[in-house]
């Protein structure tokens, strides 16, 4: 997580000194504005993954002298054949149809179907014909 916390970092500097030059030459708010917050968001992933960083085990993408063969085995568990992604993007869409017309009805009811396929998506292994036995 090191090298992610560097990249992140790095380009979070860039974007403070972008907005400073440019604030300064444009005098222009909303680019100054944009470039802030860019800072900002990189900023704040770059500090969340170097405090995750210093709290698990070096990887191998973080030790200098690993092996290729050291990042072999298994990555966690990834859902085979799954609908619900299908289905959250059609709610996202519906969302975004919904507020680009700001029409409160679609706003409410997209917003009902994206909690209910999140919801499917995160519990699809703990209810039905999917759940893992413990």
């Amino acid at each position: 997580m090191k090298v992610e916390a560097a990249i992140f970092n790095i380009i979070a500097v860039a974007c403070l000194i972008a907005a400073i030059v440019y604030g300064v030459w444009a005098k222009e708010p909303i680019g100054t504005t944009a470039l802030a917050l860019s800072f900002g968001l990189t900023g704040l992933v770059g500090g969340f993954f170097l405090f995750v960083s210093r709290r698990i085990d070096a990887r191998p993408e973080d030790r200098k002298d690993a092996e290729i063969a050291d990042g072999a085995g298994e990555l966690g568990f990834f859902s085979p054949g799954s609908y619900w992604p299908f289905a959250i993007g059609l709610s996202a869409a519906l969302m975004g149809l919904a507020l680009a017309f700001w029409y409160a009805w679609l706003i409410i009811i997209a917003g009902v179907a994206l909690l209910v396929t999140i919801g499917g998506l995160l519990f699809e292994y703990y209810v039905g014909q999917n759940a893992t036995q413990s």
